[in-house]
């Protein structure tokens, strides 16, 4: 029986070549969460000039028809084209490098191929809305990203930070009274940061958080503890150096 075809939405997330004119993407689709495709012939260069390869770059959102199958690893597109024209991401440094570290963030999360539309809704919102971010946004948002990222999985901070609640247990995932009786927690300024943007629904509205660079660099290690103490073999994330240079 021939595989069915469908329309689906997806975000690039990793990249193999494959042969001498082929490749192996990965894919987040809005349909069937993340998939591996095959996709043939798109590593050359045609006499109008274009190399078809370019859409298949890390955070990319296409409009996909894919072949699919549940009992194949690999699957198929039959057609490819943009969602989204990036402005940014895809030219500037600096948001380039964000939108890697938010790739490989969530790279390393799903560990299941179901879909979860919520979660593509998001990736696909938090992308377009760096792409079009000033510097003053841009610079917040791996922080922004960093926390909210962790609701689609299960592994939601709690938002119960108060006057009385001014210690984050980043075992526990929630705002307390009193210092953890072990070292992973984070508490004073870091911890109001991290309530405020918990409480931050709109990358729109990141640039009324005036940090500079040491306070950015501390968050992020934070947020970094707390993936490795709640996402199963999570390692050690290639992108975070080069993050930790730009957030200033």
């Amino acid at each position: 029986m021939a595989d069915k075809l469908h329309k689906t939405k997806g975000i690039v997330l990793r990249v193999v070549k494959y042969g001498e004119t082929s490749l192996v993407v990965t894919i987040y689709t809005e349909l069937f969460g993340l998939q591996s495709y095959l996709v043939n012939g798109v590593r050359v260069t045609t006499k109008q000039g274009n190399n078809k390869a370019v859409m298949f770059q890390p955070s990319a959102i296409l409009d996909l028809v894919v072949y699919h199958s549940e009992f194949k690893q690999l699957q198929r597109i039959k057609e490819h084209r943009w969602a989204h024209v990036y402005s940014g991401i895809l030219s500037d440094v600096r948001k380039n490098a964000i939108a890697l570290f938010m790739v490989e963030l969530v790279t390393r999360c799903i560990k299941q191929p179901e879909s979860n539309s919520e979660l593509f809704e998001f990736l696909e919102d938090a992308f377009m809305s760096l792409d079009a971010s000033s510097a003053d946004i841009s610079a917040n948002f791996p922080l922004y990203f960093a926390v909210h990222l962790p609701a689609f999985f299960g592994l939601r901070i709690d938002d119960n930070y108060s006057t009385s609640n001014t210690f984050l247990d980043l075992q526990e995932g929630s705002f307390v009274r009193e210092a953890p009786s072990h070292q992973h927690y984070i508490a004073g300024r870091l911890a109001t940061i991290t309530a405020q943007l918990l409480r931050t629904q709109l990358p729109s509205e990141l640039d009324q958080l005036k940090l500079n660079h040491e306070l950015r660099r501390e968050l992020m290690q934070a947020f970094e503890l707390y993936y490795l103490l709640h996402v199963q073999d999570f390692g050690s994330m290639k992108t975070l150096p080069v993050i930790r240079e730009i957030l200033g």
